[in-house]
């Protein structure tokens, strides 16, 4: 698997690379990848089908001065910020293996993902649980550390996520309403006893999910073009931001 640790200067370009890198191996049959960035500023993103009226304390967002964006995947909305490590999976769909369909493909990839984490949880001699709840979340103790989406398309998909590393979990409650859908483990709980961060390093995350994935090999071609007229003719637009 191709290793791709980049960050671009704005949120628009870093949502518009895991879409443009989705399409790009789709179309070419390219190699899998593993991506890691992190946000350099705070915003808001609403999964596609989210409707930012409902899930963003939009006034509190614009006094704020955080912008809010769509990404091109489904699941919950989520602040970025500095202290969250993102990362992406650009995996193949073969007729029979562990992604064959959205369920197992969550599975095998959460399984995977909730394993490199405790690794590096129980080397720090730490007895904390780490468990995979809802759908796609990870938990410690039952708290929620990190989301993640899937996008589909013909012979790839897209699975990404965040971890909360060091990140200033305040914010939540300010700038995002609670979620018009949540996962029975949350059982009501406001953000502030729902969420927490991962008390491991981004160094860390990264190496243990490198190991994970037998990522390590860089990507040499990066569609550089697609990511900028992605990021600018639909994640700066309106028309695609607040569709809903």
């Amino acid at each position: 698997m191709n290793l791709l640790d980049l960050t671009f200067a704005t949120p628009g370009e870093n949502l518009a690379a895991d879409e443009a890198l989705l399409d790009w191996c789709d179309e070419t049959d390219g190699p899998e990848i593993l991506r890691f960035w992190e946000p350099r500023e705070s915003f808001v993103v609403v999964g596609y089908a989210n409707k930012v009226a409902t899930e963003v304390h939009a006034a509190a967002c614009a006094a704020s001065q955080v912008p809010i964006l769509r990404r091109c995947s489904g699941g919950g909305t989520v602040l970025q910020g500095p202290g969250v490590l993102n990362y992406s999976l650009i995996l193949n769909i073969e007729e029979g293996g562990p992604c064959a369909s959205i369920n197992s493909a969550n599975r095998f990839i959460m399984e995977r993902n909730r394993a490199a984490v405790e690794s590096e949880v129980r080397s720090q001699k730490s007895e904390a649980e780490i468990s995979v709840s809802g759908h796609t979340d990870l938990a410690m103790n039952g708290l929620k550390f990190s989301g993640n989406a899937q996008r589909r398309k013909k012979a790839h998909l897209l699975f990404h996520g965040t971890f909360l590393l060091n990140f200033d979990l305040s914010l939540v409650e300010k700038l995002l309403a609670m979620p018009s859908l949540e996962p029975d483990y949350r059982q009501g709980r406001p953000h502030a006893d729902f969420i927490t961060n991962l008390p491991v390093s981004a160094a860390a995350v990264k190496q243990v999910m490198c190991q994970a994935w037998t990522a390590g090999l860089p990507l040499e071609n990066c569609p550089h073009e697609r990511i900028q007229s992605l990021a600018r003719d639909r994640y700066a637009t309106n028309g695609w931001n607040f569709k809903f």
